[in-house]
C-alpha cells in the first residue's frame, strides 16, 4: 500500500458532472485491466469520465511495489503483476470492485484528496448498516475493528485515474490466508456479511455508487454497453 497522510473529511463538490456508469458483471481480471489502460491512454480533455463496477474471477494481483514473498501459497488461484500502486490483494466473487476512470485535473482533485474521498464513500456506505469503519494512518483502505474490509490500489496517468477499490461484501475470505494482505503479515480481513450486513451484493453496490457519486460530484449515467474486453497480450 502507498503511504497517505491522515484525511480531513472532504466536502463534496457543489457541481455535478456527468459520468458514464458501466456494470460489467463478473469478468476475468486481465481483460478489464487492459480495457481501462486503453481507455486511459486514449482519452483527451473532452472525454467523459466513466465508473466501472465489476466482480472478478478469483485472482491475486501484485501492484508495482509488490513482492512475490507476500504470496504465500496461491494454489490454483492465478497471480498477476499489474500497474497499480500497492502490494498484493485478492479479488473474487462477492467483492465489489470499482474503477473510477476520472480526470482529476478537471475535477480539481489531487491524489491525496482522491484517496480520502474513496475511503469516505466506503465509510459512509458501511454506516448505512450501522457498521462503524475507520481509516488507519499510513495504510490506505477502510477498516472495522482493525480488520480490513476495503483495499485501495490506484494509478494516475496524465492526471487521470484508473484501477480503484475492492470492497468485501460476501466473498469467501479463505484466499486472504494465502497472502500477506497489502504486504502485512497477519493482517485480518473481514466482510460486510461477517459484520451483520446484507449478503446481497446489489444492495451494497447501489449504496456505494451513490456515495462515490456524491464524493466526486458525479451524475452517474448507466449504460448497458461494455468496454472492449478483447484479450490483449
Amino acid at each position: 500500500m502507498d503511504a497517505v497522510t491522515a484525511c480531513a473529511v472532504p466536502a463534496a463538490p457543489a457541481r455535478q458532472r456527468p459520468a458514464v456508469l458501466r456494470d460489467l458483471g463478473r469478468q476475468g481480471y486481465a481483460p478489464v485491466w487492459h480495457a481501462m489502460q486503453q481507455f486511459t491512454d486514449g482519452r483527451d480533455d473532452g472525454t467523459t469520465d466513466e465508473v466501472w463496477v465489476v466482480e472478478h474471477d478469483p485472482v491475486f494481483t501484485l501492484g508495482q511495489a509488490g513482492k512475490d514473498e507476500h504470496v504465500l501459497a496461491p494454489g490454483d488461484i492465478p497471480v498477476l503483476h499489474v500497474d497499480r500502486g500497492g502490494q498484493v490483494t485478492y479479488h473474487g466473487p462477492g467483492q465489489i470492485v470499482v474503477y473510477p476512470l476520472l480526470d482529476l485535473r478537471r475535477l480539481g482533485i489531487g491524489v491525496r484528496d482522491y484517496v480520502c474521498r474513496i475511503e469516505q464513500a466506503i465509510i459512509d456506505t458501511l454506516d448505512e448498516w450501522n457498521i462503524g469503519a475507520e481509516r488507519l494512518e499510513g495504510a490506505p483502505g477502510v477498516y472495522v475493528g482493525g480488520a480490513k474490509i476495503a483495499a485501495l490500489g490506484i494509478r494516475v496517468r496524465r492526471g487521470c485515474s484508473f484501477h480503484g477499490l475492492a470492497f468485501n461484501v460476501s466473498l469467501d475470505l479463505e484466499p486472504f490466508h494465502r497472502i500477506n494482505p497489502c504486504g502485512y503479515a497477519g493482517m485480518q480481513v473481514t466482510s460486510v456479511l461477517d459484520l451483520g450486513g446484507p449478503s446481497g451484493i446489489e444492495a451494497v453496490k447501489s449504496v456505494l455508487l451513490s456515495h462515490l457519486a456524491q464524493q466526486f460530484g458525479l451524475a452517474l449515467q448507466p449504460t448497458p454497453e461494455l468496454p472492449d474486453l478483447t484479450t490483449r497480450p
